[in-house]
């Protein structure tokens, strides 16, 4: 080959890494954002990113772009290697035509995913686009909606992973809102349908940018949003991580992580966790944390529906899903934003082979006029429909109040938990102790010459009898009650038990899930 080619091919894989430019490069780093490549160079493994389709480049001449002076199309596609396994990745380079999507631009990333789910790899996506590219009109439409077919035709056989990183705006979102997972990145990333000039001139609300569609707002409001990050940086080191639970496709299951923690160690601050009082709450992270291995959890949507803990953790050096009712905050209640929560995440463990450690604490559900024309049946009946359909391996752990509808929604024995283990202190009845000696008891009280005396008398006896984990353990719904001290090794247990676990549903087009 002549020298003069070698130096064409170089020169041109030079302009191309350039992107907009160096002032457009300077812009990016100014508002603390890196720029496309540098966010696939820092996201893989060292010198394992390789490129595709460097060379495309959009075919608009309309409207100037013909003129253009810019190589390459506004995203950059490709795989490497995340601690050494195969992840395909694209970025788009907001210092093209500000990561405009066009036609190219939407077949370079369609090739990134097809390529991806050809050999069962996960599809990560850096967003950082004003949106559709306005000079290729329907030509760009159509690139969307490319993608949007390929998100939801591949959800549950690859994990789909995005992050926005920038503007993210009109059909822009609804691709990662089709994913498994979105990160966004506190104060430099925004994502809305409609942006505040718009929203301005057709209600005349005025709103701005961050507070429309800021990281904290859609990780605390809308719950469209499940890991909030400090920094670009921060974000990939989080995906890094999130993809160390997950396994490559839905034919495999994660991988054995580490060393594992000691599984016969006791956990003896749990024997005196829970409070004596119903009423005094307690923070469910300390029931799981000296659980899990090394008290490491990736938490699931912290900042949304704070009444419901989900994420992940190892056990004995194998990943699980934990969802967990948190008493800390509307004594664990589940509302409306908990279904959703809670239903969605089950929904992706049950996809990817994670096995299911659900910890039981909840009162009911949320009462108030509020949560009814919400539609919170609809969105209750979600975990009910999760935890039916799902198939891996469940374990469930009650610490105190399973009580009523909520008790069954969270993994019972009859939504085909298939290790139900109960601490002494659990309660597991209709309802309370109080509520439910009023309504049996009602006329005896009645009755009673000294009615506090009666009532006080007929409660203790009750809960003696009834508030226990022992009526359910009777009846076959509690498996084992357990000291808390030994719940790291029964758990442990109960899941290598299950490791072989097969369960098929009938077979249908598709469930009708409760939306």
């Amino acid at each position: 080959m002549s020298v003069e080619k070698r130096e064409l091919l170089r020169r041109k894989k030079e302009k191309i890494s350039l992107g907009g430019g160096i002032e457009r490069t300077e812009k990016q780093h100014a508002k603390g954002k890196l720029t496309a490549r540098e966010r696939l160079e820092y996201f893989f493994d060292d010198g394992s990113f390789v490129e595709l389709d460097a060379f495309i480049k959009n075919r608009c001449t309309r409207f100037g772009m013909d003129k253009m002076d810019f190589e390459g199309e506004s995203v950059v596609t490709g795989y490497g290697s995340v601690d050494g396994r195969l992840v395909y990745a694209f970025s788009q380079d907001f210092t093209v035509t500000g990561g405009a999507l066009g036609e190219m631009h939407a077949r370079k990333i369609v090739k990134a995913m097809d390529s991806a789910v050809k050999v069962g790899a996960p599809i990560v996506g850096f967003n950082d686009s004003g949106g559709a590219r306005i000079q290729e009109a329907v030509d760009a439409l159509s690139g969307y909606g490319d993608l949007f077919f390929r998100n939801a035709i591949y959800s549950g056989v690859v994990p789909q992973i995005s992050a926005i990183m920038g503007p993210c705006a009109g059909g822009a979102v609804y691709s990662p809102a089709l994913t498994d997972f979105i990160f966004m990145v506190d104060k430099t990333s925004q994502m809305f349908i409609t942006g505040p000039q718009v929203i301005k001139t057709v209600t005349g609300e005025v709103v701005t940018a961050e507070d429309l569609g800021g990281a904290m707002t859609h990780n605390s409001t809308s719950g469209n949003v499940h890991f909030l990050a400090e920094s670009d940086q921060d974000c990939l080191d989080m995906i890094r991580k999130l993809l160390g639970f997950l396994p490559s496709n839905n034919m495999e299951n994660p991988r054995r992580h580490g060393e594992a923690d000691d599984i016969n160690r006791q956990v003896e601050e749990l024997n005196d966790l829970i409070p004596e009082s119903l009423g005094k709450a307690y923070d469910i992270h300390d029931v799981f944390r000296p659980v899990i291995d090394g008290g490491e959890f990736f938490e699931y949507q912290p900042y949304f529906a704070k009444n419901l803990v989900a994420g992940f953790a190892r056990i004995n050096g194998k990943s699980v899903g934990i969802v967990a009712n948190q008493p800390q905050v509307m004594s664990g209640c589940l509302d409306m934003n908990a279904g959703d929560k809670a239903a969605r995440f089950i929904r992706t463990c049950n996809a990817f082979n994670v096995p299911l450690l659900t910890i039981v604490d909840v009162p009911g559900f949320l009462p108030g006029a509020t949560q009814e024309y919400g539609g919170i049946i609809r969105h209750g009946a979600k975990i009910l429909y999760a935890y039916s359909e799902a198939t891996v391996p469940k374990v469930t752990l009650i610490t105190r109040k399973a009580y009523g509808g909520a008790y069954v929604a969270m993994c019972s024995k009859s939504l085909g938990a298939d290790m139900v283990f109960a601490w002494p202190t659990a309660e597991i009845a209709v309802m309370g102790s109080e509520g439910a000696v009023n309504i049996i008891f009602k006329k005896e009280i009645d009755k009673a010459e000294d009615k506090g005396a009666t009532r006080q008398k007929i409660l203790e006896d009750y809960v003696a009898e009834f508030a226990t984990p022992y009526k359910a353990a009777e009846r076959g719904f509690v498996d084992d009650i357990i000291e808390p001290q030994a719940t790291r090794q029964r758990i442990i247990d109960a899941f290598n038990v299950l490791e072989g676990k097969r369960e098929k549903r009938p077979a249908k087009k598709n469930g009708n899930m409760p939306l």
